[in-house]
């Protein structure tokens, strides 16, 4: 059931996937750039909901670290609701949404382009609504995404906001690493065995956090969602800053954490949290890539040597997905079906 099962296979569809962007996606992101630089564009705006919104969050602090711009996530709701949208100056308006369905992402875009910038588009569906009211349409190239948990169009997402980046700043080097990617989450995916392992550790568990900072910052919250959807589990995402700023009087012996922690500039700092977290009698999770860190925990999963930072939430989710299906599966839940949500949420 469960290697047949369509959230499994759609897993391990992710490096296939990723390599279709990397392969056909080029000539889009090229003209996205062009048009960026002919708009002299400073402020980034993002329309997103759920697993989207996450990819907006590492798109923050992509774009905002690689190339300079201010990234903002909007509020829907001025747009469509109050009627009150915000003035968007010289932005770009940018919609994520593997439907491309969701009224309320659809109205920033057409608001967007009432005021005469650019609003490009992320999107599973190049003749979704939210297509039709961009300037220019990055595909997501994932195919049929049947399970309700997003898995494959997410990384995708992350995926294409890496590339574009990449392109804008015209970094032969970012590029040449983003042809790794597919490899990368290949040595991800051969832990699967091993993790369905660690799994029945937290078949019981009811409660949980997911920390991560910096690029990282957004694959907390996607962890975070995963679990929420697959195990009916409370589970809240934090940084390690906000963590320890009240969050922490929730630690007791026993308390389950996920560290999502890879090499970078935040490392030390991550592996001073997890010490501290420890000392409280934590059960922590670690994802990462240094020995030294993944030693910290009780239980490690590995991410392969030589991912840069900036690219690491693309492959760091993975083995979080693969946990998050595997407590499920300990629990004799529907993983494809969870209870009471669909594919498609189309909000306003």
């Amino acid at each position: 059931m469960l290697l047949e099962s369509f959230l499994y296979r759609e897993i391990h569809e992710q490096p296939a996937v990723m390599q279709r962007v990397l392969d056909r996606e080029l000539p889009n992101i090229q003209r996205l750039v062009a048009a960026i630089r002919e708009h002299q564009i400073e402020h980034v705006v993002i329309a997103a909901r759920g697993t989207s919104d996450n990819a907006a969050r590492y798109a923050q602090y992509l774009l905002g670290a690689v190339n300079g711009l201010l990234v903002t996530l909007a509020t829907p709701s001025l747009f469509l609701l109050y009627q009150r949208p915000p003035r968007l100056g010289r932005a770009l308006v940018l919609g994520i949404s593997q439907s491309g369905r969701s009224p309320d992402i659809v109205a920033v875009l057409h608001e967007g382009r009432r005021q005469g910038v650019l609003t490009p588009a992320i999107t599973n569906m190049p003749d979704s609504p939210l297509a039709q009211a961009a300037d220019v349409v990055l595909n997501l190239q994932a195919g049929v995404e049947q399970a309700v948990a997003a898995t494959k169009t997410y990384t995708s997402q992350l995926t294409l906001i890496a590339l574009l980046s990449a392109a804008l700043a015209d970094d032969q080097a970012m590029s040449a690493m983003l042809l790794q990617l597919p490899a990368f989450v290949t040595a991800t995916l051969e832990q699967a065995a091993t993790i369905g392992q660690y799994a029945q550790r937290y078949r019981f568990m009811q409660h949980c956090v997911v920390i991560g900072r910096g690029y990282n910052y957004a694959t907390a919250f996607e962890l975070a969602l995963k679990l929420k959807e697959l195990t009916y589990s409370s589970v809240e995402p934090y940084s390690s800053a906000d963590f320890l700023h009240g969050p922490l009087a929730l630690v007791e012996p026993g308390f389950p954490m996920i560290a999502v922690a890879p090499s970078g500039v935040l490392l030390p700092e991550m592996q001073a949290f997890i010490a501290t977290v420890k000392e409280r009698g934590a059960d922590v999770v670690v994802i990462s890539d240094s020995a030294e860190t993944l030693a910290l925990g009780q239980v490690p999963l590995t991410l392969p040597a030589g991912i840069p930072e900036w690219l690491s939430p693309i492959v760091a989710i993975v083995p979080g997905q693969l946990l998050a299906l595997h407590i499920a599966h300990s629990r004799g839940y529907d993983f494809d079906q969870p209870r009471g949500i669909r594919k498609v949420t189309e909000t306003r």
